[in-house]
């Protein structure tokens, strides 16, 4: 059997992470996904699909992500039933996330797109915390600038080089 699901979308609201009695750590998301066709005379629509991501994937979703943040998910979808305070059964399905990517620009500290990673404090093994240095911003290397002379001509043989 095949259960494979792979999403690419914006979190709608900051990720909280949690940990179970066990001291596992867990979180649950949800992401809207835009839908690939727009009818004509209308708006472009999306679908919300919930998320749950565990131990280390949960840290680094909480660490790195937030409302608004565009994030690569590939998981498995499952179902689950509980029943509500009322006594109702329900039925939800999430994707149950193996890997989460970035996809685009990561937001720094400040809350503003660009290339500057900064860390959060981590503990040392004396019990103290210690802050990480951030990493200097650097500019992406602007490869529209270049010109046809920067390329060499290849040979038109049959004789490929690979």
């Amino acid at each position: 059997m095949i259960n494979r699901v792979v999403l690419m979308g914006r979190l709608v609201a900051d990720p909280e992470l949690k940990t179970t009695n066990t001291g596992i750590s867990v979180t649950s998301f949800r992401i809207a996904v835009d839908r690939s066709y727009v009818k004509a005379g209308e708006q472009r629509q999306a679908d919300f699909f919930d998320i749950v991501a565990w131990r280390s994937s949960a840290e680094f979703v909480c660490r790195n992500f937030s409302k608004g943040s565009l994030i690569a998910i590939d998981g498995q979808l499952q179902s689950r039933q509980y029943q509500t305070k009322d006594g109702q059964n329900r039925t939800a399905i999430e994707v149950v996330a193996d890997n989460v990517s970035f996809t685009g620009e990561r937001r720094d500290t400040a809350g503003t797109y660009g290339g500057g990673y900064s860390q959060a404090p981590r503990a040392n093994t004396y019990g103290g915390s210690q802050v990480a240095p951030e990493a200097p911003a650097q500019q992406a290397p602007a490869y529209s600038a270049g010109s046809p002379d920067d390329f060499q001509a290849m040979p038109l043989d049959d004789d490929l080089p690979f």
